[in-house]
C-alpha cells in the first residue's frame, strides 16, 4: 500500500510545519531562530500525533478488514479470530467486529452443512443396506419359484413363507423410518392421558409370552403392585417404548435369563426401569445405541429380526414427552434402561 501511516504523517506534519512557520514569519518580532525552533517542534509533535492517530485508530483496523476480506474471499473462515465484543467509538473497529461476526456465523453454517451432509450420506448408505437385505431375499425366493420351483408344493409353500417374512420385515423397517421422520418433523403429536403403567406393562408381557418361553426367559415385575400406578402420557407411544425395550431385553438375554420391570414412584414422577441379565453393552457403544441402525454386534443383531431403529424411536418418543432414557450396563452382567413419566396420584 503506497499510502501508509508514516508517509501520511510525514506529509501532514510537514504541511503543518510550513503553514505554522509561514504564519509566524509575517510577524516582525519573530526572529529566524524562533522560526526554526517552531518549525522543528511543530513538525515533530505533528508527526508523532498524526502517526499515532492514523496507525492505531485507522490503519490498524483497515489492515484487519483487508485480512478478513481476503480470507472471506478465499472462503477460509477457520483462521478468522473473533475478538471479544467491546464498546468502541472507532467506526472502523465496529465494522471489523461486524465482519468478523459475519464470518463466524458463516463458519458455523458451513460446519452444520458439513455435518448434515455427512449424516445424509451415512443415513442413505444405512437405509440402502437395510432395505437391500429383505428385498434381495424376497427377490431370490420369488425368482426361484418362477424358475420352476413353484411346481413343487412343499418347496412353493416354504419359499412363499420366507418371501412373506422378508416382506414383513421390509414393511416394519419402512414403518419405523416413517415414524422417526414424522417425529422429527413434528407431524406426530403426543396425546396424553391418564393410564395405569402396570397394566400396560402386563399387556406388553403378554405380547412376548411365546418368544420368552422359547428361550425360557422369565418376564416379571420387580415386586407385586396391588394398586394401579397412574401416569400422564401418550399410552400408545409409551406402549411402543415398552415394547421396544422389553423386546431388546429378550433378544439380548441368554436362555433361562430374566427380564424385570421396576417402578419407582415419587411425589411427581414414576421412574420405569427395564433390566435384564443378558450380555450387556460395552462402554464405548452406550453413547451410540440410540443412533439409527447402530448395532452393537452387527453380524448377530440382524439375525434377530430388528430394524436397528427401535431405540432411536424410544429416544424420540421420550424426548417428545419431555424426558430422557438412561442406560446402565455391564458386559456379561446385563443392562438397565430407565426413564421417567409424570405421575397422577390415585383419587
Amino acid at each position: 500500500m503506497f499510502l501508509n501511516p508514516r508517509a501520511l504523517a510525514l506529509l501532514l506534519a510537514l504541511s503543518i510545519s510550513v503553514i505554522t512557520t509561514s504564519f509566524l514569519s509575517l510577524i516582525p518580532e519573530v526572529n529566524g531562530v524562533s522560526l526554526i525552533i517552531t518549525a522543528l517542534l511543530s513538525f515533530s509533535s505533528g508527526y508523532l500525533l498524526i502517526y499515532v492517530i492514523l496507525e492505531f485508530l485507522f490503519f490498524k483496523e483497515i489492515r484487519k478488514l483487508y485480512s478478513a476480506l481476503n480470507k472471506i474471499r478465499g472462503k477460509d473462515y477457520t483462521s478468522i479470530e473473533i475478538e471479544k465484543e467491546k464498546k468502541s467509538l472507532n467506526p472502523f473497529k465496529k465494522i471489523n467486529q461486524e465482519m468478523l461476526a459475519f464470518a463466524a456465523r458463516k463458519q458455523g453454517e458451513i460446519e452444520e452443512l458439513k455435518k448434515a451432509e455427512a449424516f445424509r450420506q451415512h443415513f442413505i448408505a444405512d437405509v440402502s443396506h437395510e432395505l437391500k437385505t429383505p428385498i434381495f431375499a424376497a427377490q431370490g425366493f420369488v425368482h426361484t419359484l418362477l424358475d420352476g420351483a413353484v411346481k413343487d408344493k412343499n418347496v412353493r409353500m416354504k419359499f412363499l413363507k420366507k418371501a412373506a417374512k422378508s416382506l414383513d420385515g421390509l414393511d416394519i423397517l419402512v414403518h419405523d423410518l416413517l415414524t422417526i421422520s414424522q417425529m422429527e418433523t413434528g407431524a406426530i403429536k403426543m396425546h396424553s392421558e391418564d393410564f395405569d403403567i402396570i397394566d400396560l406393562t402386563h399387556e406388553v408381557f403378554d405380547q412376548f409370552d411365546n418368544k420368552a418361553d422359547k428361550k425360557e426367559i422369565i418376564l416379571k415385575l420387580a415386586e407385586p403392585y396391588d394398586a394401579p400406578l397412574l401416569v400422564h402420557a401418550d399410552s400408545q407411544r409409551i406402549y411402543q417404548v415398552m415394547l421396544n425395550l422389553i423386546s431388546n431385553a429378550i433378544n439380548y438375554t441368554k436362555e433361562s435369563g430374566l427380564v424385570e420391570v421396576a417402578f419407582i414412584p415419587d411425589e411427581n414422577e414414576v421412574t420405569i426401569i427395564v433390566k435384564d441379565n443378558g450380555r450387556g453393552i460395552p462402554a464405548k457403544d452406550i453413547t451410540r445405541i440410540f443412533e439409527r441402525f447402530y448395532r452393537v454386534e452387527k453380524s448377530r443383531s440382524r439375525g434377530k429380526g430388528g430394524t436397528g431403529l427401535g431405540l432411536a424411536i424410544v429416544k424420540h418418543i421420550l424426548e417428545l414427552h419431555g424426558t430422557k432414557v438412561k442406560v446402565k450396563s455391564k458386559v456379561k452382567q446385563g443392562s438397565a434402561f430407565s426413564f421417567k413419566l409424570q405421575r397422577v396420584k390415585n383419587v
